[in-house]
């Protein structure tokens, strides 16, 4: 939840803030912090730089956690979080990520130690995750793929 709230923070928005909105905040930051917009020599162009980058991460973030996005992809992650079993799941902080048999890979936000640990010692996981974390906490899918069993 540190990063979302962070990236948030840095776009201005909300839960609520749509692609429109999220896309004109990106487009001002960048031209704000692009680093060919500094000299060389200038103190501010190497912040500009680690700006830059940590911009492009929030705005790519940020779509892909936004109301419009999940609902684009319901269907699919629906199929998903019914039909395909859990192959793999790590906890790190608050974040659970949840590798399931189709080769999709989760992540869920806000996942405390004692809802995880409920998860490892359920004899059940996945039925134990359809009730307790899938619709229950905010998720987006991972960029990391699983070859499909």
């Amino acid at each position: 939840m540190k990063r979302v709230n962070e990236y948030r923070k840095l776009f201005n928005a909300d839960a609520t803030t749509d692609l429109k909105e999220l896309k004109t905040t990106y487009r001002n930051l960048v031209k704000e912090w692009h680093p060919d917009k500094f000299q060389a020599g200038d103190e501010k162009a190497a912040e500009a730089e680690v700006k830059s980058q940590q911009i492009i991460d929030a705005y790519h973030f940020l779509v892909s956690i936004a109301p419009e996005t999940v609902k684009a992809n319901l269907e699919e992650y629906t199929a998903t979080t019914t039909e395909s079993a859990i192959v793999d799941f790590r906890h790190k902080g608050l974040l659970l990520e949840v590798s399931f048999k189709d080769g999709s890979t989760y992540e869920y936000f806000g996942v405390s130690k004692n809802v995880y640990s409920k998860l490892v010692n359920s004899d059940k996981p996945f039925r134990f995750a359809k009730r307790n974390i899938f619709n229950s906490f905010l998720y987006r899918k991972s960029k990391k793929t699983l070859e499909p069993a």
